[in-house]
């Protein structure tokens, strides 16, 4: 981010890039992403065994910001779990496990690729719905079309050997995934939380990408490290990318409070003053001007950065009236 300090002179800023009329926003998350790398060994598939294939699907998936503290179920944590618990006692071979697909949203779906002797295929179809039920029953109410199922697959030429197996399962396990702190300055509010994107095999390593947030700095970097030192304990090549800072809440904002005082005083209804578990221009300015006042607001948008965005054209004129009575009676320092 290129913005260098004493470049800008104001200490206010309005932010106009938020997306919902009757929204002022004081605060969101920063993030930054976690990558491991955990190598492998190819053996020969073994002789008498019989592939199948694990699949984990029906998820609601979402964005994990945004829909991180509803309680939806992560595709890579519950096939890991199965296969975790079932390592030992069928004797899996692992040719390959695939899930999720965004940085930022949480894994829907995900299969496993996995051989078993072939007398306990009739085993591994009753473990897994007995399993099946007890997660149903988990997300009862978060994740109503949860589906899992085993089906046979095409013979492979290959598994990956049991020791990083046994890393790669362990590792996952492991990994925290969800929230895991909320504000204390504003109720209901993640304030940290971090996301087990994706498991992707490539030719002789497992990739896995984990996204972390959190309005504080150095929860943020907390939470990083920790993700961090799991997967380095796996044996695993670990890359954090730059990332982007957070903003937090100030709750003696000034602009903040002229920003409501101004919606309710025009349109007549009190506006929702709340922050956002996801990324704000604020966070980055603020970054490098620490002192700076800031809000943000904007009309409604629908759609936002895909070929469907929209606008709600009857909002658009509240922002204009609103933004200009703001500069109008900007607060004398």
């Amino acid at each position: 981010f290129g913005l260098e300090p004493g470049f800008l002179k104001s200490k206010i800023l309005l932010n106009l890039d938020s997306e919902d009329d009757g929204q002022i926003f004081i605060g969101c998350a920063g993030g930054v992403d976690t990558q491991a790398w955990l190598p492998f060994d190819k053996l020969e598939s073994p002789d008498q065994y019989k592939a199948f294939k694990i699949m984990v699907s029906g998820l609601l998936g979402g964005h994990s910001g945004d829909d991180i503290e509803k309680n939806r179920g992560n595709a890579n944590k519950i096939l890991n779990r199965f296969l975790w618990e079932n390592m030992g006692n069928l004797d899996i071979k692992i040719n390959n496990f695939d899930g999720g697909n965004l940085r930022n949203a949480i894994a829907r779906e995900a299969f496993a690729i996995i051989l078993i002797p072939g007398d306990l295929s009739a085993t591994l179809v009753e473990k897994l719905a007995d399993y099946e039920k007890d997660i149903k029953g988990e997300f009862h109410i978060s994740e109503p079309n949860l589906k899992m199922e085993a089906t046979e697959a095409e013979d492979v030429d290959f598994v990956i050997d049991d020791d990083s197996a046994r890393e790669l399962l362990n590792a996952v396990y492991a990994c925290p995934h969800g929230v895991m702190a909320m504000s204390q300055d504003i109720k209901d509010f993640v304030e940290t939380s971090t996301n087990l994107a994706s498991i992707k095999f490539l030719e002789d390593e497992i990739l896995i990408t984990t996204s972390q947030r959190s309005s504080i700095e150095s929860a943020k970097e907390d939470i990083k490290n920790m993700v961090e030192s799991v997967f380095k304990l796996a044996g695993g090549r670990v890359k954090s990318s730059e990332g982007y800072p957070g903003w937090k809440p100030n709750a003696g904002s000034k602009i903040v409070a002229q920003t409501a005082e101004t919606y309710e005083r025009l349109f007549g209804t009190k506006a929702e003053v709340l922050a956002i578990h996801a990324g704000l221009e604020c966070g980055l300015i603020g970054h490098k001007y620490p002192e700076m006042d800031m809000t943000s607001y904007g009309p409604t948008i629908k759609g936002a950065h895909s070929p469907d965005e929209r606008i709600e054209i009857e909002t658009v004129n509240k922002f204009w009236l609103m933004t200009l009575d703001i500069l109008k009676n900007i607060p004398a320092e």
